[in-house]
């Protein structure tokens, strides 16, 4: 018999009812039988936690009921399904009737075993059964034990939000029984520890301070499980499992010490909301995939950050708190990996987070309740306190803008945050060094923080806090390291100092004893820190003996460094790069076997005071540096070091520059304690040697500094300045040499800053391309850069500066924003990296007005589930592929495409070697011109890694060098194989001269190449421009490379409140079909290919080659700009891929992801991994996640159709579910299960239907992608399927599709085309709509009342009212505005109201007209618009749209013309003469529109009073687009001109222009695409019949 183990009780609402211990389940039983006595007990559990827990307690309970003399109770158990979705109405009404099934009376005791979800809904059942029964609470998660089962509180969730009904209902006992936690996956442990976290934060400081402390041991606690009981007994309870119950009993004692005093949340126990406010605002738009505690844990440092900005809380706090909860494995920003790879991230913006706070019950009135901290262990208020919106915004929000106010003559005084360099010089001495150090000001950072878990992860140092956090306490280790645990690898984010001090560092470490310890330590970091260079230091530490291995890139993290210890003796060292890697050898050297004599060569030494910084450093802590006189060699004896007693660091001189230069820039006056002429630092001589020569009066002593500006607008420009000795400073001097005048054109010359190439980011490059945007010219030199300043109030406004993350630019930039109006410093938050507080020091000590931004997203489809993120929507996009494949012309398309930037490798390889690649290679070698290439791609990815498109030369794949950097930027960014026929490549090279010969058939090294192109890319692009002459092509350009950039080209229709529909091919071979595709797609949204069914003519096996599939891809592209849905449907699920091949389907389906396919149909069926690996790869595709039942057994109500659901909505985008129907019933079962899963919040897109004829009323209520067939298709896809026309009807006579009735307004209209064009859509599609025509004399009562008609579907309007028709509009588009115009009336609704919406359409029809006739013209040099009436206007709207560089604007009377160029004040619109010639600085144009009537031009002078068109008028040598708008004739003189004196020019007639804007009209009223090929050609033969 077990003896009665060793609990820990915690008193609530004066009951010592909360037991904690270890391996409780026979006392649960025992305690809960024979103080509760009843007639039943009845124990309520999930699937996950009945596997491991169910049998022990039914053989505790039992044995237990035996031992009973008296009659003996019933024990039930009921097991539901796990998951959030399960604590609903239905979920309870589901417990509840079992419990009446099962006679159970108010008697019965109801036993929660699980997590929160199993606690709040079995609460809530045992609160309203029976009017209320007693209840236990028995929690099996972390989270449920510290937090939900402590304070009574019961709830189930609701579509309007979380725990909104519920009761506060507390258990009769609550058991916490912390063996439970050994087989609680580790995420799930984290997710506790939020909590735990959390209840310290606003408490205990001392409980914070040892949680800080003791990460390592309270994770073993549960990372090893306990035999034998053990922990039961206090006697074998192990230190770890001491401390882990100690912690969780005092986060518990916390929580109930708080609802003791204020069990029903009227003031004090709002404290245990801190995290909360925010938090849940972020878990709705993230559940499921991010867990509470993870949300309450980025809520927590947000809600810090609020306080912070208030002024209420400190730096060193939040900098504690995200140490803390990082220990414990959770995230900390909404930048989190984590975050950034589920599906709603994207809805994480400031506006949307703001409104879930509003329903939050928190919350009251119009402010946020928000918990404040005002220090670590207490709260500003013993409540939650009231904040504004626009302080919570501030923080949300990615960007931030300075408001430009005037700050008068004030003088501020401050304090700058400890140096960065100086701190994490001090962290690494004193965890060296023997003894104890105390270290004032360190810098509470993102660089400091990593380093300090470094340390940890080494155990080469441990680190405690005094002082509230402003004192680290470091006890050093004597130089003793260790190997981190195996699988650990150290991640170092972008933190440079850390990387290169840690590389000599983790040299040091010896072999390990430990038996959980690897053979090797890894240092890694995010991608940027990939990109930086470590290979001096490396190489220099090799020579010395070290063992270190490059992971993925040659001269970039990761490293791999083996525990051999430091050889030492002589050292040598390239050291013209960085000057820290001098210091990582200097810091290390006194623990090599031999004393260190360190050797600098390879040129000048970069940033010698950092070098005398790290000497004297070394210095106080008990080693001294020599250096022999006139050389750079440095003698290091072996040595320890010894920790003073206390360090105080130095403020951070870098960043001093910033406060500074905002008094130089502003006119006012700035002091800055801790930094003056005695610092370490060499930015501290920036006032003297850069503010003073400005015009700054400059007082500096041994420890203050202080800059008055002259007034704004009088800074000097000071010619040129060396600043190697600060060269971090430079940006804060490009920001003022931006507004500086005088000296010779006013310019500042800053050189000696080479090595800032090579920082985060290239900051000289990222300062010119930055400084553009204001219109600040520069030029860059090989040490530097020239900046031409200009008066500040010339300056482009709001500008939105891209910071590279790298906090330097951030800061400098918001120097320049105190003065430009509307500036926007992106990536705010990078400014974390040395200055965390920034933003919120500038407006509390500064005094200036800092406001949070939300920038716009890119369009984009994030993974579903876990593994790399989607690449980022701005990372720039790398074309590789064979010589001849038309890289740099699908290049320069899409480069136009997207707004970027084209780089031809070849190109910058020639401009920077000055010579051609032939040559280069015929004097210097293949090998040598692959090693300059392959660093050529690395600094092209380092320089251009944003915003271009970069062509690489075809042999770049021939090193392994080079593909490793390719593969690695293919982690972040878009790598793309371009492939073309190698039949065409062998013909087409046949001719080309420019580059060198391969000395091998170009067959032998496309063999070579291929498996290289496909192994480095995770994109293809199937080139087929001989194929169709270019013009699909260039479509395919256009879509492809917007897809991969996160602007795919989904289905604008799968969105509330609208119907969307597929067309599922059945074709085994697509191509013979394409001629069908018009018909095909009428009214789809999306095309579905059906992998399983495709068949290669000859083929005998059932999987269809990747060849033979992408093929059928690539044609299927060139017939339809519909979005593919790819499908490989198994025989399992009612298709035809074989069962036994999913790994060939994955990679069918992975296929499909590198051609860019919009949506990839996975099966649910398949293997968890294969889909998460999938989905880790999917960039800006979509997953439908599909489940097919073809039993017929599948019932909608029932809880396995719910797991279904739920397992669809976490693994993808869209939930695909298809059952069988037998009777009517089933679809009304069908309706039922969508409209409650739509009530979910943040619901996916769902399909759902049932196959049969009993099942087509669910196709034609089915909202989301529903599948059609048609009947050219050789046969149906699904028994039951129906086409799209056949849905419309059948929707029309279910009254869910009124006929609505369209007209035409104006007058004479009784030969418009516009009723053949819109009522033969209409019929073609099904649509029970009409378009009539209402001629007036004016706009009359009778449009009034058509407007105001319950049918009214929309208008078109001519002349003479596109004028006065805009008085009966409700709004107006901007285009309407812009062009004074309406065409097109649609009514809408807006808040509920329906308004009626005025657009302009006409310009959309001419640059659909330009664009589809030519998109090789792009966005042309110059455009030439005839005519300044109000067609006119819709033309230059449209030319400015396409990017028009120059519109040259030709009318007889220019005074009109004047007129419209006064319209267009944005625009670059040229009013020019005569027609004869262009303006001299001008290219002739390649885009012409005339708007005069046909009558008023002509080609001779036969007509005196008519535009004479001359010949001139067209470069015939141009692919140009000519345009007349006028209506009739078909062949107009500017047409026929055309036509004989431009051949090569694409004529487009006005009844063209006229159908080009009618299918716009016609999908913003219907929101289905209009058949263009049956409209066009019910047009035009009406036309032409008339002419």
């Amino acid at each position: 018999m077990d003896t009665v183990p060793d609990i820990l009780k915690v008193s609530i609402l004066g009951r010592e009812s909360i037991h904690c211990g270890f391996h409780l389940i026979p006392y649960i039983a025992r305690t809960v039988l024979t103080t509760l006595p009843a007639s039943g007990y009845v124990l309520v559990t999930d699937t996950n936690v009945a596997e491991f827990y169910l049998s022990a307690f039914e053989k505790a309970f039992s044995a237990e009921i035996n031992k009973l003399s008296s009659v003996k109770p019933r024990f039930l158990s009921r097991v539901i399904l796990p998951g959030e979705t399960t604590k609903s109405r239905e979920g309870k009404a589901d417990i509840e009737d079992f419990l009446l099934l099962e006679r159970c009376t108010r008697d019965t005791v109801i036993l929660a075993l699980g997590g929160g979800v199993i606690g709040d809904l079995v609460g809530f059942v045992a609160a309203t059964f029976m009017r209320g029964v007693r209840f236990v609470q028995i929690p099996t998660t972390l989270l449920a034990m510290v937090d939900s089962s402590v304070g009574g509180k019961t709830a189930i969730d609701t579509p309007a939000g979380k725990n909104l009904i519920g009761a506060f209902w507390q258990p009769e006992y609550i058991f916490i029984d912390a063996a439970f936690l050994e087989t609680l996956p580790e995420r799930e442990f984290s997710n506790g520890m939020a909590e735990v976290v959390k209840t310290a934060a606003i408490w205990d400081e001392t409980e914070f301070t040892s949680l800080e402390t003791h990460a390592q041991l309270i994770h073993n606690a549960v990372r090893t499980p306990s035999v034998g009981h053990a922990g039961r007994h206090i006697s074998t309870r192990s230190t770890s499992q001491s401390l882990l119950l100690s912690v969780i009993r005092g986060s518990i004692y916390v929580k109930s010490h708080i609802v003791t005093i204020d069990e029903r949340e009227t003031g004090l126990r709002n404290l245990v909301n801190f995290g909360h406010t925010i938090g849940h605002a972020i878990e709705a738009v993230l559940t499921p995939h991010m867990l509470h505690g993870e949300c309450v844990s980025i809520g927590m440092i947000l809600e810090a950050e609020v306080a912070r900005g208030m002024g209420v809380l400190k730096q060193v706090a939040v900098g504690r708190l995200v140490r803390c909860l990082r220990a414990y494995g959770l995230p900390v920003s909404l930048a989190d990996q984590r975050v950034s790879r589920c599906p709603g991230a994207r809805d994480l913006g400031v506006d949307k987070l703001l409104d879930i706070m509003r329903v939050d019950k928190k919350n009251s009135g119009p402010q946020k309740k928000v918990v404040i901290l005002s220090r670590i262990g207490a709260t500003y208020e013993q409540k939650a306190t009231a904040v504004d919106d626009v302080l919570i915004a501030k923080v949300l929000s990615e960007a931030a803008t300075v408001k430009v106010t005037s700050l008068g003559t004030q003088h501020v005084k401050m304090a700058t945050p400890g140096s960065k360099s100086i701190s994490n010089r001090a962290l690494v001495l004193a965890a060296l060094a023997q003894g104890t150090c105390k270290l004032k000001n360190l810098l509470h950072s993102d660089d400091t923080q990593v380093m300090m878990a470094a340390l940890q992860e080494l155990k080469g140092a441990s680190f405690a806090w005094e002082d509230g956090g402003e004192t680290l306490v470091v006890t050093g280790g004597a130089g003793t390291l260790q190997v981190p645990t195996a699988g650990q690898e150290i991640y170092l984010g972008n933190a440079g100092t850390a990387a290169r001090f840690l590389t000599t560092v983790c040299s040091l470490v010896s072999p390990s004893t430990a038996t959980n310890a690897g053979t090797a330590t890894v240092i890694t970091g995010n991608a940027r820190m990939k990109q930086r260079p470590i290979g001096p230091l490396v190489d220099a530490l090799r020579a010395n003996g070290s063992e270190i291995t490059y992971m993925e890139s040659e001269g970039c993290l990761p490293l791999s460094i083996a525990p051999k210890g430091l050889q030492g003796g002589v050292i040598r060292l390239a050291a013209s790069v960085s000057s820290q890697y001098v210091s990582s050898i200097l810091l290390c050297a006194p623990y090599a076997r031999k004393a260190v004599t360190l050797e600098l060569v390879g040129g000048a030494v970069i940033s010698q005071p950092y070098i005398d910084m790290t000497i004297a450093m070394m210095r106080t802590f008990g080693v001294i540096v020599t250096r022999d006189p006139g050389t750079d060699i440095y003698r290091i004896p072996q040595g320890t070091y010894v920790n003073p007693a206390q360090y105080a660091i130095e403020s951070d001189a870098s960043g001093a520059t910033y406060p500074l230069a905002i008094a130089a820039i502003t006119g006012t006056t700035c002091t800055l304690e801790n930094i003056g002429s005695e610092s370490l630092q060499g930015d501290a001589r920036f006032a003297v040697d850069v503010l003073a020569r400005m015009g700054c009066e400059v007082v500096q002593t041994a420890s203050e500094t202080t800059v008055t500006g002259p007034k704004r607008g009088e800074l000097k420009a000071i010619g040129e300045v060396d600043m190697e000795p600060m060269t971090d400073a430079f940006l804060t001097a490009c920001a003022l040499a931006a507004v500086a005048q005088g000296g010779e054109g006013n310019t500042t010359r800053i050189i000696g800053i080479a090595n800032q190439r090579v920082k985060e980011c290239n900051r000289i490059k990222a300062m010119i391309d930055q400084l553009a945007k204001f219109g600040v010219q520069t030029k860059e030199l090989d040490d530097g850069l020239e900046v031409y300043g200009r008066p500040f109030n010339t300056l482009t406004r709001g500008a939105s500066v891209h910071c590279y993350d790298d906090h330097r630019v951030a800061m400098a930039f918001s120097v320049l924003g105190t003065i430009v109006p509307d500036t926007i410093i992106e990536e705010k938050r990078c400014v974390e990296k040395t200055w965390p507080n920034w933003w919120d020091d500038l407006e509390n000590k500064i005094g200036l007005k800092v406001e949070g931004i939300e920038l716009p997203r890119a369009e984009s489809s994030t993974a579903a589930t876990s593994g790399i993120p989607s690449p980022a929507a701005s990372a720039s996009v790398i074309l590789i592929g064979m010589r001849g494949s038309g890289k740099t012309h699908i290049g320069t398309l899409a480069s136009t495409v997207l707004s970027r930037r084209f780089i031809d490798a070849d190109a910058y390889f020639e401009a920077k070697h000055n010579i051609g690649v032939r040559e280069f290679v015929h004097v210097n070698g293949w090998p040598a011109f692959r090693a300059a290439e392959t660093e050529n791609l690395k600094e092209i990815i380092q320089e251009a890694g944003t915003g271009h498109v970069i062509s690489m030369g075809g042999g770049i794949v021939e090193t392994p060098q080079a593909r490793d950097l390719l593969k690695n930027y293919a982690k972040i960014g878009p790598v793309v194989h371009v492939l073309r026929d190698i039949d065409e490549i062998v013909s087409y090279l046949g001719d080309e001269t420019a580059r060198p010969a391969y000395g091998e058939s170009i067959t032998e090294v496309f063999k070579r190449r291929e498996p290289w192109f496909a192994e480095c890319a995770n994109y293809d692009f199937i080139n087929h421009i001989t194929v169709d002459n270019g013009e699909a092509t260039n479509a395919e350009i256009s879509r492809f490379f917007k897809h991969i950039t996160g602007q795919p080209n989904l289905a604008g229709n799968v969105a509330a409140g609208k119907r969307s529909y597929f067309v599922a091919l059945t074709y085994p071979d697509v191509i013979p079909a394409l001629q069908l595709m018009p018909d095909l797609t009428t009214g789809v949204d999306a095309v579905e290919l059906r992998v399983d069914l495709l068949r290669a003519p000859n083929a005998l096996g059932a999987i269809p080659s990747q060849a033979y599939v992408a093929a059928q891809v690539a044609a299927l592209r060139r017939a339809t700009s519909l979005p593919i849905i790819f499908t490989v449907r198994t025989i399992g699920q009612g298709g035809a891929f074989p069962d036994n091949s999913e790994r060939d389907a994955f990679e069918l389906l992975g296929l499909a992801l590198r051609l860019g396919v919009e949506y990839i149909d996975v099966e649910i069926s398949a293997s968890e991994k294969l889909i998460a690996d999938l989905a880790a790869r999917k960039g800006f595709s979509q997953i439908i996640a599909s489940w097919h039942d073809w039993s017929g057994k599948m019932k909608w109500n029932e809880d396995v159709v719910r797991s279904k659901y739920a397992l669809s909505s976490r693994l993808g985008d869209i939930v695909k579910i298809v059952g069988k129907a037998d009777t009517l019933q089933d679809n009304f079962a069908l309706h039922d299960f969508v409209a409650k899963a739509n009530l979910q919040r943040g619901a996916k897109p769902i399909i759902a239907i049932n196959m049969g004829v009993e099942g087509q009323m669910s196709r034609i209520l089915n909202a989301t992608l529903s599948p059609v067939t048609h009947p050219l298709l050789p046969s149906k896809a699904a028994p039951g399927q129906l086409s799209f026309a056949q849905i419309q009807k059948a929707l029309n006579l279910l009254g869910q599709l009124p006929a609505r009735r369209y007209f035409l307004f104006g007058n004479p209209i009784a030969h418009s085309m516009s009723p053949t064009l819109h009522n033969a859509g209409f019929e073609v599609l099904g649509l029970p709509h009409t378009y009539e025509l209402l001629e007036t004399v004016n706009v009359d009562e009778e449009i009034k009342a058509t407007l105001a008609a319950p049918d009214f579907g929309g208008a078109s309007v001519t002349i003479p009212f596109k004028l006065d028709v805009i008085p009966l509009l409700d709004k107006l588009s901007p285009a309407a505005e812009a062009i004074g115009a309406v065409n097109t009336i649609i009514p809408v609704v807006e808040g509920g109201n329906r308004i009626l919406y005025g657009d302009n359409t006409d310009w959309l029809g001419i640059r659909e007209s330009i664009r589809s006739r030519a998109p090789s013209v792009g966005a042309p040099a110059a455009a030439l618009v005839i005519g300044a009436g109000g067609t006119a206007r819709a033309a230059i709207f449209a030319l400015q749209s396409l990017g028009a560089q120059r519109i040259y604007l030709y009318n007889r009377t220019t005074s009109k013309a004047q007129a419209l160029v006064e319209a267009f004040p944005d625009t670059p619109v040229k009013l020019i003469e005569t027609l004869d010639a262009w303006p001299a600085e001008g290219p002739a144009p390649t885009v012409i529109v005339s708007t005069v009537p046909a009558s008023a031009t002509a080609t001779d002078s036969t007509n005196p009073g008519a535009v004479l068109l001359p010949l001139a008028l067209f470069d015939a040598t141009a692919n140009g687009v000519v345009v007349d708008m006028a209506y009739k004739p078909a062949e107009t003189p500017l047409l026929l001109l055309a036509k004989s004196a431009a051949p090569k020019w694409a004529r487009v007639m006005g009844v063209e222009v006229l159908l080009e804007q009618g299918y716009v009209q016609f999908e913003t009223w219907t929101g289905r695409r209009c058949p263009k090929h049956v409209v066009s050609k019910s047009v035009l033969e009406k036309y032409f019949a008339t002419a």
